[in-house]
């Protein structure tokens, strides 16, 4: 029996680290090393839902399949070259299965959210490997593509070609490079900004995850947080970014200052910023709003969607 699914229309640096000693406002700030904390993608389950980025020239949605197809190699703008079936849709791995010998560990509602790929019409197309496709048997007798031995599956959540929004779910989902390894984000800067389809243009960490604000903490005339205790535990700072290690964020009255725990905390615009543990892959903004105080942070330093005081 096959499996019937939907594709929709797809730290301080180890040098000394600066405390603030000047009013914000100072037009040099001071440099640190290029170390940003960050919410790391939690080890959770296959159905932690996380937002990917949209790959490049994304084509119409595809029409509902079965099948595999024709593979192809699709280049995304982040990734890289990621396998695609037919339609254009990713292809995905499982940290939990095995390549040597090839064996599914994704099953019952799992695969309902990742439908394994069929084998049986897969073939290789420009720029596959012939050679690395091949299949395992699954508990109810169908065959599931592999590619370098590894058990293929799609992601419900992708309804157009190109789309790579299971990438990094549960931290143990990834789109399939063309040797059947896990397809991994180029270096990011320790913060740049990404281009978010819902709140625009946003910082984000070295690890692509959103930077947030605290409309409780203040910026003048010297950074305070009011985000102290349990509140780190959900929204660890982010701690010194050296500013030749950043891009599209504003220089000016970029700066670190201490906490009263004595850790160094990074500013942009004199505003501390953090990142949400809630968070658990690139490109989730789960912290947008919450409690009507944490925002995402515009390049500028100010957070979108905060109301107006």
């Amino acid at each position: 029996m096959k499996t019937s699914w939907r594709t929709a229309s797809l730290v301080a640096s180890a040098a000394a680290v600066l405390s603030l000693t000047t009013a914000c406002g100072q037009e040099t700030p001071p440099a640190a090393s290029s170390q940003n904390v960050g919410a790391t993608a939690a080890a959770g389950d296959y159905g932690n839902v996380g937002t990917g980025q949209a790959g490049t020239g994304a084509k119409e949605s595809p029409a509902p399949s079965d099948t595999a197809g024709e593979l192809n190699v699709s280049t995304n703008g982040e990734l890289g070259k990621v396998v695609t079936d037919s339609l254009g849709l990713t292809l995905y791995r499982f940290d939990q299965d095995t390549a040597e010998p090839p064996a599914s560990n994704c099953e019952d509602d799992c695969a309902k959210t990742w439908p394994p790929v069929p084998a049986d019409d897969a073939s290789a197309g420009e720029g596959i490997d012939k050679a690395l496709l091949g299949s395992v048997t699954r508990a109810d007798g169908t065959k599931q593509l592999t590619v370098a031995g590894w058990p293929a599956y799609r992601y419900v959540k992708d309804v157009n070609a190109g789309d790579v929004k299971g990438q990094g779910v549960g931290g143990k989902w990834f789109a399939l490079n063309p040797q059947g390894k896990k397809a991994q984000s180029a270096a990011l800067p320790g913060l740049s900004t990404r281009q978010d389809p819902k709140l625009g243009e946003i910082v984000v960490d070295k690890n692509g995850m959103t930077v947030y604000r605290f409309t409780k903490d203040e910026a003048w005339p010297k950074p305070v947080s009011a985000c102290t205790g349990a509140c780190l535990e959900k929204w660890p700072v982010v701690a010194p970014v050296d500013i030749n290690d950043t891009e599209g964020i504003q220089k000016k009255n970029y700066m670190t200052f201490t906490r009263p725990d004595g850790a160094a905390q990074q500013t942009i615009n004199c505003w501390p910023i953090y990142t949400f543990a809630g968070d658990k892959a690139p490109g989730d903004t789960n912290g947008q709003g919450v409690g009507g105080t944490w925002y995402a942070v515009r390049p500028d330093g100010k957070p979108v969607g905060a109301p107006e005081k």
